[in-house]
């Protein structure tokens, strides 16, 4: 009897526990019952909050689903504009559980693979968008109105995912990698040319400057030899009057002291030698003053 008691007693502890489940805060839960999603009387699915709750043992199954805002932001993606113009498109999205049964049953409640659905639709919606404009009306302004749009088709097409797109945002537009480096060699070329052709024109105003200076020096240059040889003829002029004028004084005299400075840069150098005949108007005053 006592035996019968203790196994009661094991039954009723294991029945209580299994009976018993916690979901968790930022958590809801829903549960399995014969495999199948628990409903209430209007045929909606049950759905328990954070916190202690009950269930049938052993033939229930709780299945808890993140509640909270979910962030799906996965690699960049290439669209094509209305132009045929490849785009590098990096974006993300909000979203979060709204029909907990439909998340269970259409994503099998797994957020991997969830997003995965819900980044198919999205990029259709952003492809649809991107298909429509030009590279210029997509930078130029309307990248908003690009963003609302997509928001309002992935809402739309989510829902059967039982999740509510809360936003789309673009974060980055970039070209391709190929045909970003074409663009950056056309407007290095651009920018070589525009630099050559600057520089020719500084290269012809220097040109300018060197031939106007070169110019100015030669005049100035031209202007200075003419005074020199001016003041030049001037002093001349003035050093022959001053010779006429002593030589008129007295001639004698003059031809004298122009020996004497004959024979002073004559006789300069000890080295000198000259070969002269004795009868020489050289040594015209030498005699002289010999004979003195």
């Amino acid at each position: 009897m006592k035996n019968f008691s203790i196994v009661l007693l094991l039954i009723a502890v294991v029945l209580s526990f299994s009976s018993v489940f916690v979901v968790q805060e930022g958590q809801k839960a829903i549960v399995m019952l014969f495999s199948k999603v628990q409903k209430d009387s209007n045929d909606d699915a049950v759905v328990y909050e954070p916190g202690l709750h009950f269930k049938v043992p052993f033939f229930s199954q709780v299945r808890r689903i993140d509640a909270r805002i979910q962030t799906l932001d996965g690699q960049p993606d290439r669209f094509v504009t209305s132009e045929k113009k490849d785009l590098i498109v990096d974006s993300y999205v909000k979203w979060q559980v709204s029909d907990f049964s439909a998340f269970y049953l259409r994503a099998r409640g797994d957020k991997q693979y969830a997003e995965t659905l819900l980044k198919q639709k999205v990029n259709n919606g952003l492809r649809t968008n991107f298909g429509t404009r030009t590279i210029r009306e997509i930078v130029s302004g309307e990248r908003s109105e690009l963003m609302e749009e997509a928001l309002v088709q992935a809402y739309s097409s989510a829902q059967e995912l039982g999740i509510k797109v809360l936003d789309v945002r673009v974060k980055q537009i970039n070209l391709p990698t190929e045909v970003s480096n074409s663009i950056f060699q056309r407007m290095r070329a651009e920018r070589t040319a525009v630099a050559k052709e600057h520089r020719s024109e500084g290269q012809e105003k220097a040109e300018e400057i060197r031939a106007q200076v070169d110019r100015r020096v030669t005049v100035m240059l031209a202007d200075a030899e003419r005074n020199a040889r001016t003041v030049r003829g001037q002093g001349d002029a003035e050093a022959a009057e001053i010779y006429a004028n002593a030589y008129n004084k007295d001639a004698e005299f003059f031809s004298f002291v122009r020996s004497l400075e004959a024979y002073k840069n004559t006789f300069n150098d000890k080295q000198d030698v000259m070969v002269l005949s004795p009868d020489s108007d050289f040594f015209n005053y030498m005699k002289g003053a010999e004979a003195q």
